[in-house]
């Protein structure tokens, strides 16, 4: 099985399917071009092929991310205006690191991201 991810004009994920092994293979081969023409057949629009572990395009689309034809890649909505794109990984990332404690204690600590200003507070 593999993962189709339908773009609208301005490159934004709408959808994403899974799409059966029959309709991919061309020549023996998987063939991400077989998988975008059966989706272009059934649902019309621009399609990109997607995977769950990250082998193609960085990130597993979701509704909503964006595909980046220059880093090929999918990249997730930016959750604050402060965090940065690492460029490796295609994800946002906070311009400070949360605190070393987070997760640890009885009940384990929390933080959430407080843009106003931008430092992790905890919860």
């Amino acid at each position: 099985m593999a993962h189709f991810a339908k773009l609208d004009e301005n490159n934004v994920v709408t959808q994403v399917i899974v799409v059966h092994n029959n309709d991919l293979i061309d020549n023996g081969q998987e063939s991400e071009a077989k998988g975008t023409a059966f989706c272009q057949s059934l649902f019309g629009g621009n399609w990109k092929q997607t995977s769950y572990n990250g082998n193609i395009r960085k990130n597993y689309a979701g509704i909503g991310y964006i595909y980046d034809s220059g880093r090929d890649a999918f990249i997730p909505p930016k959750p604050y205006n402060s965090w940065v794109l690492i460029e490796e990984t295609c994800q946002w990332k906070a311009p400070v690191d949360m605190p070393a404690d987070a997760g640890t204690g009885e009940p384990p600590k929390r933080y959430s991201w407080d843009e106003a200003t931008t430092s992790w507070v905890e919860a």
